[in-house]
């Protein structure tokens, strides 16, 4: 029998709206790494000026935020679908992904993809993709909400004709009407849980009783929606009180995405299982994330392995 799970990684989680409070709660359900893709913000950026400072926070102040609650944080960066249908500023972003690509918290291109399949998503998802064959990074792909089933084929589909290898491609926001397609594919089948849209984790649990563990990842997508950080340690224990086997439990909530995103050669399980520091007292820039003359916490110790 395998060992109970203990450490999780949340694959997909937009940090950038989160609080403190989430941090502090998602370290303490277990969650040792995180991974940030780049996103729609829910109003449209106007400028390239703001893609840059977006993407200049992933790869610098979320990634010292979280490792002040004792949790590595990575990203993907990429235009997402959504903002690629303004193609006079999508052509600028375009020429800024080089920049950011290169950094060491990146592990993958993403989240990109389709939201209405339109001509313009289209283009840019292919050019996106060629970068990746290019910078030899993972994929992170958003399927749309409407159209689903038609958009996820779609997605699969140009993946192989630009020539990608389906074991580095993770396709995200699947459902049960996806799921096996996917699997049969060889692609990443992710599912993101949400409390009143897309995934619940009821239906998780019987995805993955159906379908086991194999390619199958679990996140949550939390965002500056209703939505909840804590998804994944929370399906996490409703598989295990459903009877679903714990090495199961482990590859969908852990080893999966440790798999795919290590392709990138910038994530590995010894980031966050030895020299484990959290020092409160550092600063960023100058800013720290205490207010009020608290106490810096300052932690040492190592993780133990699942």
């Amino acid at each position: 029998m395998s060992e109970q799970l203990k450490m999780i990684i949340d694959p997909h989680i937009h940090m950038t709206s989160r609080t403190t409070d989430d941090y502090e709660a998602m370290r303490k359900a277990g969650i040792v790494a995180i991974i940030e893709p780049a996103f729609w913000l829910g109003q449209p950026r106007t400028s390239v000026g703001a893609f840059r400072d977006y993407f200049s926070s992933l790869v610098g102040f979320e990634q010292f935020r979280a490792s002040q609650f004792g949790i590595k944080h990575y990203c993907t960066i990429g235009l997402n679908s959504k903002e690629a249908n303004n193609e006079a500023l999508a052509e600028q972003v375009i020429d800024l992904l080089p920049l950011y690509l290169g950094k060491e918290n990146v592990v993958g291109v993403g989240e990109i993809g389709y939201d209405d399949q339109t001509d313009a998503e289209d283009k840019y998802f292919r050019i996106q993709l060629e970068l990746a064959k290019e910078v030899d990074l993972p994929v992170q792909i958003h399927t749309p909400h409407r159209d689903k089933k038609k958009g996820t084929s779609r997605s699969m589909d140009v993946c192989e004709e630009h020539g990608l290898d389906p074991s580095s491609i993770v396709i995200d926001h699947n459902n049960e009407e996806t799921v096996k397609e996917v699997l049969d594919r060889g692609f990443w089948a992710a599912f993101t849980i949400y409390p009143f849209s897309k995934m619940g984790n009821e239906r998780m649990v019987e995805v993955v009783r159906q379908y086991g563990s194999k390619g199958i990842i679990v996140d949550s997508s939390a965002d500056w929606g209703i939505s909840d950080p804590l998804s994944v340690p929370k399906t996490a224990a409703l598989m295990r009180e459903k009877g679903i086997p714990e090495q199961d439990i482990i590859n969908v909530c852990y080893a999966n995405a440790l798999e795919v995103f290590a392709r990138s050669g910038r994530m590995d399980e010894s980031h966050w299982t030895s020299n484990q520091q959290i020092d409160q007292s550092q600063k960023f820039l100058g800013n720290s994330i205490l207010r009020g003359g608290q106490k810096p916490r300052i932690e040492n110790g190592n993780i133990v392995i699942n």
